[in-house]
């Protein structure tokens, strides 16, 4: 059974025990879906692990510094779980890399780590880590998982090994403990140099344990899920482990662009994601809503009011629910239906997601749960939950899970203690000891409680700033409610030691293109739309609305419109999608000082 003294890898011997299933994992090769039963997936682990142990993988002694470090570069297949899991066993440890992550900070890590053998997806990665080789001495060999000419495919290690090289394999595995070393995720954040968190099969374990009773996830073996966020972030590898702990088969996304295929070809019960990508499911929704004449469009923005004003502790009048039930049949249906018609639940995290989606998609019976917790605490600290219990507030990320211990400190800044602390910074000690002090984890992150029991996030202690007039502002907080404009995709406030609030703005091009269809404007380029003299009035009317909802010293002055989004790959996002403000600062310095020019 789960327990304290359950290591990571004791998952597959856990799901062979209880519900053998036939399609644990799944992912789509040569265009159909290909399944793989649990007993395949333990075969494969075991092999991966004896072929890990000939290239003379080790934990050594199992400290932290002289464990080997293996690292990964792929997108999400069954192959990335496998790797991970036969890592644990020898008693070395994971290190997971993003594939976006630049040469800079890949050559940091891999130095920093002293990795020893590197598995990769496919040629542009071993392309990527081959130019850094040179200069990273203890790498000795790279594996695809693609077939790629000239490279070591990853099923030469799966060659089998000798009776005594299976002896020692399970001799290993026994002495593996909860405490030890398990994998190293590296942390880039908003700004500065990535941090490694160590975390421990306990750590990560008791993050499991807690988080599966208390939204609850239950054992359900014909539950399967859609799994499409980095396995590279510890939010989507710790519901991983989630699933494989409850038997739940988890099916890969081929990528990011064919999710919406993929859903309605699985017909999953559920997935977590960012908010990021479901504000992405509504602009595009909202896209062909414009497109709509007639009658059809006056009943899809009618649905869509009645969405706004949903509320889950408030069921509502009499004739608001009658409403509510006719607009899920007419139109919160094709929804659904979008999604594979088979949602039970969807758990977002990583950054603040919209109320406004959140009232929308949940009355549109597509329940969607917020939580919160960072890396260092392996990840979960709180969640909105679901029924049983349904322990859920719009606008907060919920109670904070079973066995964590939760203060907030003068500040405001949310400090917690469980066993899912990290065991530290890799190599840094002084980091950790500004983090974490007599057992409680500082998360950097400021919140409140509501009603005693909701744990909402006001902002980033870091990210908080002072205009010229000393006054503090959140930006967080400004930018969330900028957002509730369907005209507005992104938004960064500005302001530090400023007299007044400045902000940078992309616009949501889809929902402006259609304003300026309806409106006369011409639309021939990004560059040129957001010189337009009534495009700039309609963003100063979304502005001024926006105030109105804000204390003065918070109040938006002055915008400039951007022409472009803000992406992973010219660093101006975390791969999780939160902005890098220091990069999108030095990348727009100009278009700042025009914001104070002649105040």
């Amino acid at each position: 059974m789960l327990n304290a003294r359950t290591r990571l890898f004791d998952s597959l011997d856990i799901q062979l025990e209880r519900f053998h299933k036939p399609n644990m994992l799944a992912a789509k090769e040569e265009g159909r879906w290909k399944t793989y039963a649990t007993s395949e997936i333990k075969d494969l682990v075991d092999r991966l692990s004896l072929g890990l142990l000939r290239l003379g993988v080790s934990g050594h002694d199992m400290t932290p510094e002289r464990q080997d470090k293996i690292a990964i570069i792929s997108n999400n297949r069954p192959e990335w779980v496998v790797t991970d899991l036969a890592v644990q066993q020898v008693g070395a440890v994971l290190t997971p890399i993003y594939p976006t992550t630049n040469p800079v900070e890949l050559e940091f890590i891999l130095q920093d780590a002293q990795v020893k053998y590197m598995f990769v997806n496919n040629q542009e990665q071993l392309d990527k880590v081959r130019a850094l080789q040179p200069r990273v001495p203890s790498l000795q060999k790279i594996f695809t998982f693609d077939p790629v000419s000239g490279a070591d495919h990853w099923e030469v290690l799966l060659d089998g090994g000798l009776l005594e090289d299976k002896a020692r394999l399970q001799t290993i595995k026994d002495g593996i403990h909860p405490d030890h070393l398990a994998t190293i995720i590296y942390t880039s954040g908003t700004t500065g140099t990535p941090k490694g968190v160590m975390l421990s099969h306990r750590n990560i374990v008791s993050n499991v344990i807690m988080a599966k009773e208390s939204f609850p996830f239950p054992d359900a073996p014909e539950t399967k899920v859609l799994s499409f966020l980095p396995l590279n972030h510890i939010f989507e590898r710790c519901v991983t482990y989630i699933y494989l702990f409850s038997g739940i088969s988890i099916y890969y996304a081929e990528s990011m662009d064919t999710i919406a295929a993929n859903l309605r070809e699985i017909s999953p019960d559920g997935f977590t994601t960012v908010p990021r990508l479901l504000e992405k499911v509504y602009e595009r929704i909202m896209a062909t809503a414009h497109e709509l004449k007639g009658i059809k469009k006056t009943l899809f923005f009618w649905a869509l009011r009645l969405g706004e004003k949903y509320d889950n502790r408030d069921p509502g009048s009499f004739g608001y629910r009658i409403q509510l039930a006719l607009a899920n049949k007419l139109i919160f249906s094709k929804w659904r239906a979008a999604l594979g018609n088979n949602i039970s639940f969807i758990v977002t995290g990583g950054a603040a997601c919209q109320e406004r989606l959140l009232r929308i998609f949940n009355a549109g019976r597509v329940p969607v749960y917020e939580g919160y917790g960072p890396t260092e605490h392996s990840p979960v600290i709180s969640v909105n939950r679901r029924a049983p219990e349904g322990l859920t507030k719009f606008g907060s990320v919920g109670p904070v899970i079973n066995g964590t211990e939760l203060k907030l400190a003068e500040d405001g800044e949310i400090c917690v203690k469980s066993p899912s602390v990290m065991m530290g910074y890799y190599k840094r000690p002084d980091l950790t000891a500004e983090v974490i002090i007599d057992g409680w984890l500082h998360t950097g992150d400021i919140g409140i409680l509501e009603e005693g029991t909701f744990l909402k996030i006001t902002d980033r202690k870091k990210e908080l700033f002072k205009t010229s007039g000393g006054k503090y502002v959140a930006p967080q907080a400004v930018e969330g409610k900028m957002k509730d404009s369907p005209y507005i995709e992104q938004v960064m406030v500005v302001g530090p030691e400023r007299k007044f609030v400045g902000a940078l703005i992309v616009p949501s091009f889809t929902s402006l293109k259609k304003w300026c269809v309806a409106n006369g404007v011409p639309f021939d380029t990004n560059e040129a739309v957001v010189r337009e003299p009534r495009v700039l009035a309609l963003f100063q009317e979304e502005v001024e609305r926006c105030n109105q909802t804000l204390n003065h010293i918070e109040q938006v002055k002055k915008f400039e419109l951007l022409p472009h989004e803000w992406t992973v790959d010219k660093g101006e996002m975390t791969p999780k999608l939160s902005m890098k403000r220091k990069v999108i600062t030095e990348h727009y310095a100009t278009v700042i000082e025009r914001i104070y020019a002649e105040v």
